[in-house]
């Protein structure tokens, strides 16, 4: 419990805003992932408080409060937005080496597709 008590700071005397311990914020308050499962986003607003959770020898874990009633609305996807995530995952399922679209991600590690990464008679899956 003096994990929890060493965070626990609602005035903001302590660390400049509003702070509690993690899982501990008073309703009101959400993330900007909790927002974004409401469908709403902080729209501007400054961030009106922190949870924070401590780790052993290293700085502690911070996540920023927005308050809930003055979050806007999500805006929502236009054509040309959803145009332009169909072409950025064409894009990342393409291999630049064989130019061979895939029905998954290329992996980033590889930076090409698998057969032409380890090409040979074992890493080769091609068919041709």
């Amino acid at each position: 419990m003096v994990a929890r008590a060493a965070f626990f700071d609602p005035t903001g005397d302590r660390y400049g805003i509003p702070t509690y311990p993690w899982r501990c914020a008073p309703d009101g308050y959400a993330t900007r992932r909790g927002l974004r499962a409401l469908g709403l986003r902080p729209g501007g607003q400054p961030i009106a408080a922190q949870v924070m959770r401590g780790r052993h020898r290293r700085p502690p874990l911070v996540a920023y409060l927005y308050r809930v009633d003055l979050a806007l609305p999500v805006r929502p996807m236009t054509s040309r937005k959803w145009g332009a995530l169909a072409l950025a995952m064409l894009a990342r399922r393409t291999c630049p080496v064989c130019r061979i679209t895939y029905s998954y991600c290329i992996p980033t590690s590889l930076g090409t597709c698998v057969p032409c990464a380890y090409p040979g008679p074992y890493g080769s899956q091609r068919s041709l």
